[in-house]
């Protein structure tokens, strides 16, 4: 059965089974949008399966309930930031709504762009939607709490990068034979980076002496695009344990080893040199492969394992309009160095990277009270489930029990239960308003090392070195 046809019953059984909630609700959105007959509320995001949904889904059952219209523009991750952070410093109140990563929100804080939606409601009971409850949300929601504890955006989706692979290859009784004569090992997912270096190894000389379209690993390595820094500072490099990009922020944001940072250190040099080495048995399009291009690379059965995000899990392992490994797919937590589940556990480190967004309203957008109804709307428990499925994001506790949501976390093998059991062992970025500008500093460093311009040990510490350079210029380092 096709994933599309799945989602059309899940949602349909699930509209009956509340209607009466539903119909509750109903009244409210009926009555709250009668003095916003006209208005229309523009929106800018990736063209991600969560933001997708909120387009193709959410938008015009919104419209349908409330006679308010919703345009929201999917685009790709410069584009849409580009213009969300142009409208908002030129004030010219383009969008009603933008797309917030976990990782520039500490930014969009400190410029003061957002409005406060906590005490908007509190101020306005009258738009308080009945459905709608900010305890609902899971504690990814804090990462868009200001320092007052209130919420600056309605987390959308939040989902870890994992680790998944091939059952159909680990299981076949030909490769895991040859697999353990050629290496002594039995063939099952790493977890250690040794382990995950022997397995790429083998599966992508296994599609080279088969004549077959396999390698053996993913690699995010665009030497052109931020998405390559950002698999190695936040995916890989705290496998080794290498934390917060390298940066200490309470010994005056050192960078370099030789002031007490990591950002060049033993470790994070391994950490570049074992990433380099999966690209160079990757598939040829990972060398200008972001976010994106891993997914389609891993669902067109060109690789046996890899590191993929969450957000695309779910078709990927079930649509197979879309992808060739259907049925196919199993996850697992990323490979790592000893002692960084320790750090984990402990709270004194991670072991991968916990992404996720949300919409935020603008204090520039000329239509707050119409765009804060539809945060709302988007933000009800009761439209979770559906969303959950369709794209493996969870924001709100309860979503992971619903019975749709159970059954795609079995196709899955396990990953939404991975999710809430194991979430709290990864992590989002690290909280710095210097997050774009310190990236675009040390990125044309980054690319120069994946062309090969510039040697991995020296490359790393030329970045540090710059970093420091950059957080001194901005006001960090004194």
């Amino acid at each position: 059965m096709s994933f599309a046809f799945r989602l059309g019953v899940s949602t349909l059984a699930l509209s009956i089974a509340a209607g009466s909630a539903f119909a509750q609700d109903d009244d409210f959105w009926a009555k709250a949008g009668e003095k916003f007959q006209g208005v229309t509320l523009r929106g800018v995001t990736e063209a991600t399966p969560p933001s997708n949904y909120i387009s193709d889904v959410l938008a015009p059952e919104f419209e349908e309930k409330t006679g308010i219209r919703v345009e929201i523009e999917t685009t790709s991750w410069d584009q849409m930031y580009d213009k969300a952070i142009k409208d908002m410093e030129a004030g010219t109140g383009i969008y009603d709504m933008v797309y917030i990563e976990q990782d520039i929100v500490y930014a969009y804080l400190a410029r003061d762009f957002l409005v406060d939606v906590t005490q908007t409601l509190a101020d306005n009971p009258d738009l308080k939607a009945p459905g709608f409850d900010e305890a609902a949300f899971t504690t990814f929601a804090d990462y868009f709490r200001g320092e007052n504890g209130d919420l600056y955006g309605i987390p959308m989706e939040a989902f870890i990068k994992i680790y998944l692979y091939r059952t159909d290859l680990f299981n076949d009784p030909e490769v895991q034979a040859a697999y353990k004569e050629a290496t002594g090992n039995e063939l099952k997912p790493a977890t250690t980076h040794e382990e995950y270096t022997q397995i790429a190894e083998f599966f992508t000389k296994w599609g080279e002496d088969h004549d077959m379209d396999l390698w053996g690993t993913t690699a995010q390595a665009h030497t052109g695009h931020p998405a390559s820094w950002y698999e190695y500072v936040e995916t890989v490099a705290p496998t080794f344990g290498v934390y917060g990009w390298g940066i200490d922020p309470d010994n005056n944001y050192a960078a370099t080893v030789e002031n007490g940072g990591t950002m060049n250190s033993d470790e994070a040099k391994a950490a570049l040199k074992w990433w380099l080495h999966m690209r160079d048995i990757a598939p040829p399009e990972s060398v200008q492969s972001t976010w994106t291009e891993v997914a389609t690379t891993f669902a067109a059965g060109r690789a046996a394992q890899g590191l993929v995000y969450g957000e695309n899990a779910a078709w990927i392992a079930s649509d197979d309009s879309k992808s060739r490994v259907v049925g196919n797919v199993g996850v697992a937590l990323p490979p790592m160095e000893d002692g960084v589940m320790a750090d984990a556990e402990s709270g004194a480190g991670y072991i991968g990277y916990y992404d996720g967004g949300a919409f935020g309203l603008p204090v520039t957008s000329k239509n707050q009270d119409a765009a804060l109804l539809f945060l709302q709307y988007i933000g009800q428990e009761s439209v979770q489930p559906g969303w959950a499925v369709a794209a493996p994001r969870i924001t709100h506790t309860a979503t992971y029990d619903d019975a749709g949501v159970q059954e795609m976390n079995d196709e899955l093998g396990g990953y939404y239960d991975m999710l809430r059991e194991d979430g709290k062992l990864f992590a989002g970025a690290p909280p710095y308003p210097f997050h774009a500008q310190l990236r675009e500093a040390v990125a044309p460093i980054f690319y120069d090392i994946l062309t090969g311009n510039i040697d991995p040990d020296s490359g790393l510490d030329q970045m540090a070195e710059k970093t420091e350079q950059e957080l001194t210029d901005l006001g960090y380092r004194q």
